[in-house]
């Protein structure tokens, strides 16, 4: 059973989604909070599997109450609901430690999906959104020179290239088509990128690629350069 914990000041919005998410088989919703410090209270004493989360509310806002939760329970999930597009809070709330970024105008059905992805330790990253952290680390002074991180020499050459897609935004299915490996062996790698790197999920890992200056908006990788697929196995 997956609990789940609604953070929204409009009652009639937590009234709406409780409805919806609470006839899903599996699904339970723990509590309800109307303000960003509730919620940060309610995480603690309840400990949900997944908040879903408005950003804009009263005494704290949903991106700082995110960075709060994430912080003090990795193993919370967060799943972003708002009214507002994307290109004005996605990158801050994904950098928070969101697992997910929704518009509260999407079909029932798409927001229980949404819930059962982010819940299963998954991201919920579709191309718009990479569009947007992309874009705002193009906006940025570009990093200063340096050595990539330790922790990328923990990866084969297979996997850097895994995480350069990754970055771009790629799904599993087009690194499947781009290195010519199965499914299940996309999976394994990108599972295995997250774990050497010890990063929560594939939204981190793209924000990691270019803070870590491994890659620059536009897809140049800095640093020393994984080998080609035909040199790196699978």
């Amino acid at each position: 059973m997956t609990s789940l914990l609604i953070a929204d000041d409009q009652a009639l919005v937590r009234v709406g989604l409780r409805k919806i998410l609470e006839t899903e088989p599996g699904l339970v919703v723990a509590g309800e909070a109307a303000d960003g410090e509730d919620a940060i209270i309610q995480a603690r004493a309840l400990q949900p599997d997944l908040v879903l989360m408005d950003i804009r509310m009263p005494v704290l806002d949903g991106i700082e109450a995110t960075r709060r939760i994430v912080r003090d329970r990795p193993s919370t999930r967060v799943l972003i609901l708002t009214t507002f597009g994307l290109d004005q809070y996605v990158y801050d709330a994904l950098r928070a430690g969101a697992s997910g970024f929704m518009l509260k105008d999407a079909p029932p059905e798409e927001i229980a999906a949404a819930v059962r992805i982010v819940a299963a330790g998954e991201a919920l990253l579709a191309p718009a959104v990479t569009r947007t952290v992309i874009e705002e680390f193009a906006r940025r002074e570009p990093p200063p020179a340096r050595q990539p991180p330790p922790a990328l020499d923990q990866l084969t050459p297979r996997e850097r290239e895994v995480l350069e897609l990754l970055a771009g935004g790629k799904s599993n299915a087009e690194i499947c088509d781009q290195l010519v490996v199965s499914e299940a062996t996309a999976k394994t790698h990108v599972a295995r990128v997250l774990q050497k790197l010890d990063l929560r999920d594939r939204v981190e890992a793209v924000i990691y690629a270019y803070e870590t200056g491994l890659v620059a908006p536009g897809g140049n990788v800095h640093g020393p350069k994984a080998r080609s697929s035909r040199a790196g196995g699978r």
